[in-house]
């Protein structure tokens, strides 16, 4: 069965994006960048509830245009070669080939992890982990903390979570400052 892996960057004060939805903050430095490119070119299916999905449909299409970073040109042909998943009680179809997960969650979830042996990777996404959170579907966290403070925004669960323990098993620093704390469930 596959393991679903809540993926996510986050600043020091916990928000996954700033008080106005900026989500310029995070640093792929070279180190950070190898991390997240061996991570998402393992995964067997990237997952994003609706609001990350289309920040991401917008952008990686299309990123050669956009974007010289060597992290976003390494990145690209993994995006669109993995398959995608979106959670969405409002979409009908999401476009570049991704599949729409909409009803009950569990069901469809459990299904979507049963498909395999390696993982599901849950981009960022608050009220997607949140609600995965909740019904216990997450197997694995792995947040990427960048030393910035934004001051309020958006938090990195949305209220319902559930209260879960965890089991640290992995810190690494990166260059850049950034930190990851590697959990499971």
């Amino acid at each position: 069965m596959r393991r679903l892996i809540h993926f996510v960057h986050s600043s020091a004060d916990g928000f996954i994006e700033g008080p106005n939805g900026e989500f310029d903050w995070p640093v792929m430095e070279q180190d950070l960048s190898d991390y997240s490119i061996d991570l998402t070119g393992r995964a067997e299916v990237f997952l994003y509830g609706r609001v990350v999905w289309e920040m991401m449909a917008g952008y990686w299409p299309e990123v050669e245009s956009l974007s010289e970073h060597p992290h976003d040109l390494a990145f690209a042909p993994i995006w669109r070669s993995t398959p995608k998943a979106v959670l969405s009680r409002t979409l009908v179809e999401a476009g570049h080939g991704a599949r729409v997960v909409a009803g009950d969650l569990t069901d469809q979830v459990t299904e979507l992890k049963a498909g395999g042996d390696g993982a599901v990777l849950l981009f960022g996404g608050s009220s997607a982990a949140g609600a995965l959170s909740a019904l216990g579907l997450i197997d694995e966290y792995r947040v990427v903390v960048h030393p910035v403070l934004l001051g309020g925004g958006k938090p990195v669960f949305a209220p319902g979570a559930r209260r879960a323990g965890l089991r640290l098993v992995e810190t690494r620093a990166f260059d850049g400052g950034s930190v990851l704390l590697h959990y499971t469930a």
